[in-house]
């Protein structure tokens, strides 16, 4: 396991209240760092998670809301910022695959617009949002942004043709954001496979999935995720717009 002493250092996790999102914000704090924490200001488990959290003796702190609307996004930054007093890295984590039966592209009917425009505005342009909104305090702070993509933006797999398309999204705007905010601030990307989170555990049995189609025969973990995000935060001092595929191999 790899350490970052990160006194001093403040972070925003979006899509916090759970999965890869609770595991990062958690792992930020544990190792320092004051972390913002949010979700959307529905999700009651935000606030117990930030709870528990405190109880521990962390320096975590709610910024409840939806990544997806740009005043939305900017008022979640400028509440985080009111809080932490800086920022040093962002963490775009929040992400939704809208049904639990994914759709495929066969099904024209079932893409309609709505569902097009939940996808894109969650998955891809909430990340655009919240990076927009916090980029002079990134800069200020010659900081880190993290994008959460996926796996389906390289390679077919299970996942809705909009959500896969949203993520692949995501990976070029990774770099288009990384070219655009160098050299004062990093953008990388973490591209998981299948994750051990109550929502993927939803699509059903997900440790057969992993026996059959993962060379490595088993889910990945939020807290594996949660050490490969801080890497690219807090070290990987000379790699930007670079997304890191960690799905067990599943792609061999």
């Amino acid at each position: 396991m790899i350490t970052f002493d990160l006194q001093n250092k403040t972070a925003l996790v979006t899509g916090a209240a759970s999965g890869i999102g609770l595991a990062t914000a958690a792992r930020l704090a544990r190792s320092g760092a004051a972390v913002a924490m949010n979700d959307l200001g529905t999700n009651e488990r935000l606030a117990v998670e930030v709870a528990k959290l405190k109880e521990e003796g962390l320096d975590v702190c709610s910024a409840p809301g939806d990544v997806s609307q740009p005043d939305a996004a900017a008022q979640i930054v400028s509440s985080a910022l009111s809080s932490l007093g800086s920022l040093d890295y962002l963490v775009n984590n929040a992400g939704a695959p809208g049904t639990k039966v994914p759709i495929p592209i066969e099904d024209f009917d079932a893409l309609t617009p709505e569902f097009w425009s939940k996808m894109l505005n969650i998955n891809l342009l909430g990340a655009f949002w919240m990076t927009k909104a916090a980029r002079g305090a990134l800069v200020e702070s010659h900081g880190a942004v993290v994008n959460t993509v996926s796996e389906s933006a390289f390679m077919h797999n299970a996942s809705s043709t909009a959500y896969a398309c949203a993520k692949t999204g995501l990976l070029q705007l990774t770099r288009h954001m990384a070219k655009a905010l160098a050299p004062k601030v990093r953008v990388n990307g973490i591209a998981p496979g299948i994750v051990n989170s109550p929502w993927e555990c939803s699509f059903g049995d997900l440790d057969s999935y992993a026996r059959n189609s993962v060379p490595l025969q088993r889910v990945g973990e939020p807290s594996e995720y949660a050490e490969l995000i801080i890497f690219l935060a807090a070290g990987a001092s000379y790699m930007t717009g670079e997304t890191i595929l960690a799905n067990g191999g599943a792609q061999l």
